[in-house]
């Protein structure tokens, strides 16, 4: 089975061009899929965020509120050092035991994780990965896509990019990148080229 990490920084399309990779034939696997899960109320890991945070990041569902905790840790890198290292080993665990399953289940799998933060917080021996995709786009491109998805003035935008490092950092360190600059089209085809190369390593 090969296991690939994809990454990028915010709004660069990472969810994009895995779930292309997903219609391909890869077995897509999203962090903020498994982050939700091990957040989820009751959990251990929700207690200990509303305990560090404080009731007001709840929601009247019980939920976290995800917008209101990042407001307060994107404008607080103390704040955000403390979650990250609250949720980040449970993500971590779990995209582990994830990847096992599907491992037992189809060997001969071409695994695609979507780790929007792997080159900001752990490197891909964390998860024992055979490569990693880096996704890029412009900063203008990143600042103007996050604040029409998020609803972010660009003040906020700007800080969330500034929380992250340099995409055109993480591309140096990749072993595949994919440019999503351009059109919708244009990723596509890249996305192709590159799933071809993949599988006839696998053959």
């Amino acid at each position: 089975m090969k296991v690939l990490g994809i990454t990028g920084g915010i709004a660069t399309g990472v969810t994009l061009v895995a779930r292309m990779f997903g219609d391909l034939g890869a077995v897509v696997v999203e962090a903020d899929e498994v982050s939700r899960e091990v957040v989820r109320p009751g959990s251990e890991v929700y207690r200990a965020i509303v305990e560090a945070f404080g009731p007001e990041v709840v929601g009247p569902d019980g939920a976290l509120d995800r917008r209101r905790l990042g407001r307060i840790v994107f404008g607080d890198p103390a704040a955000r050092t403390r979650l990250n290292a609250i949720t980040h080993p449970a993500i971590r665990r779990r995209l582990r035991e994830r990847i096992a399953e599907i491992r037992g289940a189809r060997p001969d799998a071409v695994v695609v994780v979507d780790l929007p933060l792997l080159l900001d917080t752990v490197g891909p021996e964390a998860f024992d990965l055979d490569g990693v995709i880096v996704v890029t786009a412009t900063p203008e491109q990143q600042i103007h896509r996050v604040m029409r998805r998020d609803g972010l003035t660009q003040a906020e935008a700007q800080r969330r990019l500034e929380a992250q490092r340099p995409v055109a950092l993480k591309a140096a360190e990749a072993d595949w990148v994919i440019d999503n600059s351009g059109t919708v089209a244009e990723t596509r085809a890249q996305v192709e080229a590159l799933w071809r190369r993949l599988t006839a390593a696998n053959t």
